[in-house]
């Protein structure tokens, strides 16, 4: 039996930029092994298991190369987009997805993608790891907090994230999924904020463009700047845009994909 596989950029609209996901179309149940030997086959940040349950309903899970995670918000926008691409739903259809983090929901709009996330709130950690600054090549921060997941770390301008040469090895220590580290985006006014994403703990130094980081991002930004609207880019090598909406105590995160391949896998 051949199970449809994809290859897709996702908060892009162009090939060999944005964050690349693998999506598996998945026609029966695969036990889990599978799935992890399947992710670390494609050896991508994300593979996603869309399984099909009726006409607007998908159980949806995300694998690195290493572990199963509860959220990933790129992988999730390349499943909606190869399942209206691969005619499995009409594009007037908003897609339930069943995960590990509760109901997310994505439509279409136009070429954007809209995806329905519950919101992150960030308290302040204190004290604050030594390994955490020490990891970020970092003497202090402006805040250190954390969303229950990651740690989110801002600094004081923008050219100091894109600048950052973090130190793996030390990162790896830390008991969480990821770090993000963010700022203002003094240096570009088309954006409101930027961020970067590591998380060598779970196989991945550094993550192209991360939705779910969004989900706190929204959060905090909302509270810093008194706005809840924002255009935000993640500044990695491959880079990435988003849209982002706090409504209540749920996230609206837009953005664009492309696909790069497709195939049958025989297994």
């Amino acid at each position: 039996m051949t199970i449809s596989i994809y290859q897709v950029d996702a908060f892009s609209d162009r090939p060999f930029s944005g964050n690349p996901a693998a999506v598996c179309l998945l026609n029966d149940e695969r036990d889990d092994a599978w799935m992890q030997a399947m992710a670390a086959e494609m050896n991508l940040s994300e593979t996603a298991f869309p399984k099909r349950l009726d006409d607007r309903r998908v159980s949806l899970r995300w694998f690195t190369p290493t572990l199963e995670v509860d959220l990933c918000g790129h992988a999730t926008l390349a499943s909606a987009h190869v399942l209206w691409e691969s005619g499995a739903f009409d594009r007037a259809t908003t897609i339930e997805f069943e995960t590990l983090s509760g109901s997310l929901f994505a439509r279409c709009l136009d070429d954007w993608i809209e995806l329905d996330f519950p919101a992150q709130s960030v308290r302040s950690l204190n004290p604050v790891p030594s390994t955490l600054l020490d990891g970020l090549g970092l003497a202090e921060a402006e805040f250190v907090g954390t969303d229950g997941v990651d740690y989110v770390v801002e600094l004081d301008q923008a050219a100091m994230v894109r600048q950052l040469i973090p130190n793996q090895a030390l990162l790896e220590r830390l008991p969480v999924r990821g770090i993000t580290v963010t700022a203002q985006a003094d240096d570009d006014d088309r954006y409101d904020f930027i961020s970067r994403f590591f998380a060598p703990a779970a196989g991945i130094p550094e993550d192209p463009v991360t939705g779910s980081a969004h989900c706190s991002l929204a959060v905090y930004w909302a509270s810093r700047l008194q706005k809840t609207d924002f255009l935000a880019y993640q500044a990695s090598a491959r880079g990435g845009e988003l849209k982002v909406s706090l409504v209540g105590d749920r996230v609206k995160l837009c953005g664009k994909a492309v696909t790069v391949f497709s195939g049958d896998v025989c297994a």
